[in-house]
């Protein structure tokens, strides 16, 4: 789609920056703050709202980008699916604490379902 292929383009010119910054010689610790603060947060902008209708082909695409900063940086960096979760879990969590929130009567607290493995599923169709 579009916003990936903006997205991804964007991610690829900030990594310019972050491969400079290498070369200069910062440590792990400052390269991988650049990339969270840089490129992270550029390509987790609002993902819990568009993550979930992106095809295979789209998040492997996003993933590349993860995994190109994990080579230049040296040191593992979380997954794109795996921000999307935490974000989806701290979400529908934050809808839960608020009982003035339109979906909070839709995630009711201690169900064992409500902390779903495939957030993609089942708290985005709660959420919307």
């Amino acid at each position: 789609s579009q916003n990936t292929d903006a997205i991804t383009k964007k991610a690829h010119q900030r990594l310019y920056f972050l491969r400079r910054l290498r070369r200069v010689g910062l440590s792990r610790r400052t390269l991988s703050n650049f990339y969270r603060c840089t490129v992270e947060s550029m390509l987790t902008g609002c993902i819990v709202a568009w993550f979930g209708n992106l095809s295979a082909l789209e998040r492997k695409r996003l993933q590349k980008v993860v995994n190109t900063a994990q080579s230049i940086i040296g040191s593992d960096l979380p997954t794109i699916e795996g921000i999307y979760r935490s974000r989806c879990l701290k979400k529908a969590a934050s809808i839960i604490r608020d009982p003035h929130h339109p979906g909070h009567t839709l995630i009711s607290p201690g169900k064992k379902e409500q902390a779903p493995e495939n957030c993609n599923i089942q708290v985005q169709e709660q959420l919307l």
